[in-house]
C-alpha cells in the first residue's frame, strides 16, 4: 500500500515510518508543508495518491493552546478537516491521531476507564480543539479510523514539546536531588512503537470508527517518574504533590484512562503493559536498564 504520513519526523511519525517500511511510504515532515493550507494538502495528496493517510500532525502544547486558541483550532480542527476532505475525494483510508484529553471535563471525577462509546467532555482548550478535529473526520471521511492514545513516549521525542516526560525526568534527576511530581492525574503511558504496530494492524482491515490504543496498566505522573528513575538506577527522592500544588494554565483530566474496548471486541491482542514498554524504551535509547 501507499501510505502517506503527516508529521513523519515527529515522535509517533518516526516509529510509523519504521514499522510500515514494508509499504511505499510518503513521509511529510513539518517542513514539507502545513495541513492548515488546503491547497498544499490537496495538491500533495493528489500527486501522491495514497491508499492510506495517517495524520499525526497536531498542536500539542497543552498550556500554550489556552493562549493560542486560533492556532490550536487551525491545526487540530481545520487541518484535520482539510485532510479528511481530500482523503474522502481520493477514497483513501484515514487514520487520525487523537488524545485522551477529549475526556476529563465532567463535573465529578470518574474512576472507570473510558471506552470509545463514552461521550467526550474535554476539560481544556487543547482537548476541545482535538475533539473538533475528530468531528470533522467523522462527518467528512467515510473510511476513517480515529485513534486516541495517551501520554506518548518514543525514542525520537516529541518535536512540539522538545522531548518527552521520560527525558525531562532524567534531566531533572541529574540536576536536582529531589523531584516533586503530580500524583492525582491518572492515565496509561503509551510507547509510540507499540501504537505504531497497532496502527499497522488496523490499516490492513476495513474496521472503521474510533479506537483507543494505549499500553495496559495505569499510573500517575508520580508513579511514572518513580518507575523511570528505578529503571535508570537513580536514587533521587520523589515527592508526590497535588495538581493544586503544581498550577498550570490548562486544566488536566484527573482520570483519563482509555479502555481499548473496540480493539478487544475485534479480538486484537492486548497491548503490553507500560512498564515493559518503558524497559524497551531504555534499551532502544541505549540507557542502562534493569
Amino acid at each position: 500500500m501507499r501510505v502517506l504520513i503527516t508529521g513523519s519526523d515527529g515522535q509517533l511519525g518516526t516509529d510509523l515510518c519504521k514499522v510500515l517500511n514494508n509499504h511505499t511510504l510518503i513521509p511529510l515532515t513539518i517542513k514539507d508543508g502545513d495541513i492548515c493550507d488546503f491547497s498544499f494538502v490537496s495538491n500533495q495528496f493528489n500527486r501522491s495518491k495514497p491508499d492510506v493517510i495517517i495524520n499525526t500532525a497536531a498542536y500539542v502544547r497543552v498550556d500554550d493552546c489556552e493562549d493560542n486558541k486560533e492556532l490550536a483550532f487551525q491545526v487540530n480542527a481545520i487541518g484535520a478537516r482539510n485532510v479528511a476532505v481530500v482523503a474522502e475525494k481520493l477514497g483513501s483510508k484515514l487514520v487520525h491521531i487523537s488524545t485522551d484529553y477529549v475526556f476529563g471535563g465532567e463535573t465529578t471525577i470518574r474512576y472507570v476507564p473510558y471506552t470509545e462509546f463514552d461521550e467526550p467532555i474535554p476539560c481544556n482548550l487543547y482537548g476541545r480543539s482535538k475533539l473538533a478535529g475528530e468531528k470533522f473526520v467523522i462527518h467528512l471521511c467515510s473510511k476513517h479510523m480515529i485513534v486516541r492514545s495517551s501520554a506518548l513516549f518514543g525514542t525520537a521525542g516529541a518535536m512540539g514539546k522538545g522531548g518527552n516526560f521520560i527525558e525531562t525526568i532524567l534531566r531533572i534527576a541529574t540536576e536536582n536531588k529531589e523531584l516533586r511530581v503530580v500524583n492525582d492525574q491518572i492515565f496509561s503511558p503509551t510507547f509510540t512503537q507499540d501504537l505504531a504496530l497497532r496502527i499497522s494492524q488496523l490499516i490492513e482491515t476495513d474496521y472503521y470508527g474510533t479506537f483507543h490504543v494505549t499500553n495496559s496498566g495505569i499510573c500517575s505522573w508520580y508513579e511514572f517518574a518513580v518507575q523511570i528513575l528505578a529503571e535508570a538506577g537513580y536514587k533521587n527522592d520523589v515527592i508526590p504533590i497535588t495538581s493544586a500544588q503544581f498550577p498550570q494554565k490548562a486544566a488536566r483530566p484527573r482520570y483519563s484512562v482509555l479502555d481499548n474496548f473496540h480493539c478487544r471486541l475485534l479480538k486484537f491482542s492486548e497491548m503490553r503493559d507500560w512498564k515493559s514498554a518503558l524497559k524497551e524504551y531504555f534499551v532502544q535509547r541505549g540507557y542502562t536498564g534493569k
